[in-house]
C-alpha cells in the first residue's frame, strides 16, 4: 500500500495537518459553539482510538484526523485565552499608561504602545489591555521605555479589513491583546520616569546607546538588527529595503538567529580545538551547541521575543538540541518539530507572512540540499564552493518565498536575488560577528571595536538596497490572489517535497491549479471604506479614488491589492471631479455618488433606482432613498464593501459577510 511505503517519512506531515485544523478554525464564518467544539474533540478522541487499534497501513489516516482536530481545538483555545477588552466606541480624552513598546507608523511618526491603561469614565474591567497611540505634533519629551505617561488622544477600536477578504487587523490586534488604536496631536506628559528594570527598558537603553555610537540610518538599522527596535528607521530606508528584497534583514528571524548561533558554535569549537588538552577531554561539539543555545536564548530575550524571533529561536533550538543528542541538526523531521512547537505556542502565527515565508524557505533549502550529492557541489577551489552554495541558497530561498511575498505584499523584486547575493554574505561574515563582539566588549567600554564592523557592513547593505531599488522597473506590482491560492500552492509543493515515490508529482497539479486561479483573479468594480470616507471605482486607467487625501492606509491597501503602483494623489486625479459631491458613471447607465460631510448632504438632491450613494456622514433620510445607499452607521456594522459586476448585475459583499461574527469583531462600533 502507498502509505506503507511512506513509513519513516510521515512525521513531517503532522504539522501540515495541524496547520490545516488551525486554518479551518480561522476560515469559519462564525465562532464554533461549545457543542461544535465538543464534537471536534470527540472526533479527535475517536480517531486516536481507531489509530491505536487498526492496521498499521491505515493508522496514518486516523492520525491525520487527530492532527486536524488538534489544530482546530488549539486555535479555538488560543482565541479564548488571549481575550481582552476592546474599546467599544470612539474615545477622545485623557489616556494614561506605561510605555511597553515603541515603533514607527506608516506615516513615519513615533508610535507608542501603552500597558496598564487608564481611560476617563471607564471601569477597570472594561479598560483595554493595551493601547497604541501615534505621536503627531511636537513632543517635548522623547518617549522612553517604562515611562508612565498621560496625553489627550483620539482612540478607536482596531479597524477591520480595508476590503472584504483583505488583511484583518481586528484579528491581528485580538491576538496581540491590543484593544484600541489612535493618535495624539498634543505633547505627551511624563507622570513617572522610566525605570531600569525589565527586558524592554534594557533593550531600548541598548538601542539608544547603539544609535548614539552610530549616527543616521546606519545606527537605526544596527539597533534594529541587534535589539529589534525599528523606531529610528525612516520610511525611505524601509522602501529601499523592501524594493530590493532586503527587508528581511531587519526582522530578527531565522537568518539573524542562525548566523548568531552559527558564529558562536564555530567560535567555541575552534577555540577548544586550539587547546589540545581541552579538545581531547571535552565534548567540544556538544559544548559549542549548548553555549550557542544559551546565547540564542539571550538574543531572544534581548530582542523583545516577537513572533518572528520566537519562531527563529525554536528552529535554532531544535537544531542545537539535535546536535547535543547526536541527531541530524537539519532535516525535514527537525523542521517539522520546530513548526509543531511554534504552532503550539502561537497557532495564529500560521496566518503571518513571516511564518509562511520562513518555513517555505527552510523546507525548500533542506529538500534541495538533501537531494544534491556532494559531487554536484564539490569544486576544486573551496572559495568557489562557498560562492556556489551561497548563490544556490539565495536562489532556492528566493524562489520558495516569492509567491508568499507577492501575495502578502503585492510586489515582486526582480533584482532581489542579485541584492541578496551582494548583501547577505556580508551580513553573515561581518555584521553579525561584529555585533556579537561589540556586545561582549561593551562592559569594558570597547564596543566601538565591534561597532566599526557593524557600521561598514550595514553601510554596504544600505548602499546596495538604495542602488537596486532605484533601478527602473526593478520591482513589479502583483494582484492580490484569491484566498485559496496560497493553501493550494503550499499543499502542492509540500506534496512534492514530503511524499516519497512517483505520486509526489501529483502535487504539481495543485500548484498549476493555484497559479491558474491567481491568474483568473479579478478585482471589485467598487470599493467602499468602512467609514464611508473613501470610495474607489475601477476604470481603464486603474482604480479612481474619490479623495486625494485622508484614509491613506485604506487607499494604499486598495491600490496595492489592485497591483497598481500609483499613489493616492494619482488615483484621485483619475476621478476628475471636485466639490463635496463626487459622481462617477457605472456600467448600465448607473451612477455612483460620494457625498462628503454635512455640507455635501446639503447639496445632495436625491438619486435614481439602481444608483449607489455613499455618505461620509450619517444621513437621516437614507431609508427613503430609491437607490442603494451606505453611511458610516451601516458600514460600521458591516465593514468595508466590495461591489462586483456580473452578467446578473451588481453584487455587494461586505467584510462581515466573509469574516463572520468572531470574538475579534463581535463588538459593533457605536457612534
Amino acid at each position: 500500500m502507498a502509505l506503507l511505503r511512506q513509513r519513516g517519512h510521515l512525521f513531517p506531515w503532522v504539522p501540515v495537518f495541524v496547520a490545516g485544523g488551525i486554518g479551518a478554525y480561522f476560515a469559519l464564518p462564525f465562532e464554533p459553539p461549545p457543542t461544535g467544539v465538543g464534537a471536534v474533540a470527540l472526533l479527535g478522541l475517536a480517531a486516536l482510538g481507531v489509530a491505536l487499534r487498526i492496521a498499521e497501513a491505515f493508522a496514518p489516516l486516523a492520525i491525520a484526523v487527530v492532527a486536524l482536530c488538534f489544530g482546530f481545538l488549539l486555535a479555538d483555545l488560543r482565541s479564548f485565552v488571549v481575550r481582552a477588552p476592546v474599546l467599544p466606541f470612539r474615545y477622545y480624552g485623557p489616556v494614561e499608561g506605561e510605555i511597553i513598546a515603541i515603533d514607527r507608523s506608516a506615516s513615519d511618526v513615533l508610535r507608542i504602545t501603552l500597558g496598564d491603561v487608564v481611560l476617563a469614565g471607564m471601569a477597570k474591567g472594561e479598560m483595554p489591555n493595551k493601547v497604541r497611540v501615534a505621536l503627531h505634533g511636537v513632543q517635548v519629551v522623547p518617549p522612553r521605555a517604562g515611562q508612565r505617561v498621560i496625553m489627550t488622544a483620539h482612540l478607536l477600536p482596531p479597524a477591520g479589513a480595508v476590503e472584504p477578504g483583505g488583511f484583518d487587523f481586528q484579528r491581528h490586534a485580538w491576538f496581540q491583546r491590543l484593544g484600541a488604536v489612535g493618535y495624539t496631536r498634543t505633547p505627551m506628559l511624563v507622570l513617572a520616569p522610566a525605570h531600569g528594570f525589565g527586558v524592554f527598558p534594557m533593550r531600548m537603553a541598548l538601542s539608544l546607546h547603539i544609535r548614539s555610537q552610530l549616527e543616521g540610518e546606519t545606527g537605526a538599522v544596527a539597533a534594529a538588527v541587534m535589539t529589534g527596535d525599528r523606531s529610528g528607521i525612516s520610511q525611505a530606508t524601509l522602501r529601499h529595503l523592501r524594493r530590493s528584497n532586503l527587508a528581511h534583514l531587519l526582522a530578527i528571524s531565522g537568518l539573524h538567529m542562525g548566523l548568531l548561533a552559527g558564529f558562536v558554535f564555530a567560535s567555541v569549537r575552534i577555540g577548544l580545538a586550539l587547546v589540545p588538552a581541552l579538545a581531547l577531554r571535552l565534548p567540544g561539539k556538544k559544548l559549542a551547541a549548548a553555549l550557542a543555545l544559551a546565547v540564542s536564548a539571550g538574543y531572544l530575550v534581548l530582542s523583545g521575543g516577537t513572533i518572528p524571533t520566537e519562531r527563529a529561536f525554536v528552529m535554532v533550538a531544535v537544531a542545537l538540541v539535535a546536535v547535543m543528542l547526536d541527531r541530524r541538526a537539519f532535516s525535514l523531521r527537525t523542521l517539522a518539530l520546530a513548526a509543531l512547537i511554534v504552532l503550539l505556542l502561537r497557532p495564529e502565527a500560521l496566518l503571518s507572512p513571516g511564518f509562511q515565508m520562513s518555513f517555505a524557505a527552510t523546507t525548500a533549502l533542506i529538500a534541495v540540499f538533501e537531494g544534491l550529492s556532494a559531487r554536484i557541489l564539490r569544486t576544486a577551489r573551496p572559495w568557489m564552493h562557498a560562492i556556489q552554495t551561497t548563490a544556490l541558497s539565495s536562489l532556492v530561498a528566493g524562489a520558495a518565498t516569492a509567491p508568499f511575498a507577492a501575495a502578502h505584499f503585492n510586489h515582486i523584486a526582480y533584482l532581489g536575488l542579485a541584492a541578496n547575493l551582494l548583501a547577505v554574505p556580508l551580513m553573515g561574515a561581518l555584521v553579525m560577528p561584529a555585533a556579537v563582539l561589540s556586545v561582549v566588549l561593551m562592559p569594558l567600554g570597547l564596543e566601538a571595536i565591534g561597532l566599526w564592523g557593524v557600521e561598514w557592513g550595514l553601510r554596504w547593505i544600505l548602499f546596495v538596497a538604495q542602488w537596486i531599488s532605484q533601478i527602473e522597473n526593478s520591482t513589479g506590482a502583483v494582484l492580490k490572489p484569491h484566498a485559496a491560492v496560497l493553501p493550494l500552492l503550499s499543499l502542492g509543493f509540500l506534496s512534492v517535497i514530503l511524499w516519497r515515490g512517483r505520486l509526489r508529482w501529483a502535487g504539481l497539479s495543485l500548484v498549476v491549479m493555484a497559479l491558474g486561479l491567481w491568474a483568473q483573479t479579478g478585482r471589485p468594480l467598487v470599493l467602499i471604506a468602512d467609514t464611508g470616507a473613501l470610495v474607489g471605482v475601477m476604470s481603464a486607467e486603474g482604480r479612481a479614488l474619490s479623495r486625494a487625501r485622508g484614509q491613506g492606509f485604506v487607499a494604499r491597501g486598495w491600490l496595492e491589492n489592485d497591483g497598481d503602483r500609483a499613489d493616492q494623489a494619482i488615483a484621485a486625479a483619475r476621478w476628475r471631479g471636485d466639490g463635496r459631491i463626487k459622481q462617477r458613471d457605472l456600467p448600465g447607465g448607473r451612477q455612483l455618488v460620494h457625498v462628503l460631510g454635512k455640507s455635501g448632504q446639503g447639496e445632495f438632491h436625491g438619486c435614481h433606482s439602481g444608483d449607489i450613494v455613499v455618505f461620509s456622514h450619517p444621513y437621516q433620510g437614507k431609508d427613503r432613498l430609491p437607490c442603494q445607499s451606505f453611511d458610516p452607521l451601516d458600514l460600521g456594522r458591516s465593514g468595508a464593501v466590495a461591489i462586483w459586476q456580473s452578467s446578473q448585475g451588481f453584487k455587494s459583499i461586505t467584510a462581515r459577510d466573509l469574516s463572520g461574527v468572531r470574538p475579534w469583531n463581535a463588538q459593533a462600533l457605536r457612534p
